[in-house]
């Protein structure tokens, strides 16, 4: 029964030649999966109580599919803070980082506006308190 298959007889495998095999096109480079680039999150410190844990809630705004009128999105996130030196009230901006439990995949680091001269602390130059400092 095994002799009536082809390829399991010696005259099918010695008519078979490596010759006629292509090797596959190899691309020069790796392909790597697209990066989408995120929108910064940015929020104020709602509640600091836990430790190396703040909340942070956020608004965004969207556009009501049946209206065509903004919508306010607020949301809430518990991101990272090593240092528990965010104080209640502070703003922040949150990186995506890995998941570090089961609710935390951010990391939050102090915020700093796009508006003001480079090169220098924005308090320095406007000299005034942090929030958290009064």
């Amino acid at each position: 029964m095994l002799a009536s298959i082809p390829f399991l007889q010696s005259s099918f495998l010695s008519n078979l030649s490596l010759s006629s095999v292509k090797p596959l096109p190899c691309p020069r480079q790796p392909v790597y999966p697209r990066i989408v680039a995120l929108k910064p999150i940015h929020g104020k410190v709602i509640c600091n109580t836990n430790d190396q844990t703040v909340n942070v809630r956020t608004i965004r705004y969207r556009i009501a599919p049946k209206y065509k009128k903004r919508v306010r999105v607020v949301r809430k996130f518990q991101a990272h803070d090593p240092e528990n030196k965010f104080k209640i009230g502070d703003l922040v901006t949150l990186e995506r980082c890995r998941p570090i439990s089961k609710t935390k995949h951010h990391i939050a680091v102090p915020y700093v506006s796009p508006h003001l001269p480079k090169g220098g602390d924005g308090d320095a130059v406007l000299n005034l308190p942090l929030q958290s400092a009064q």
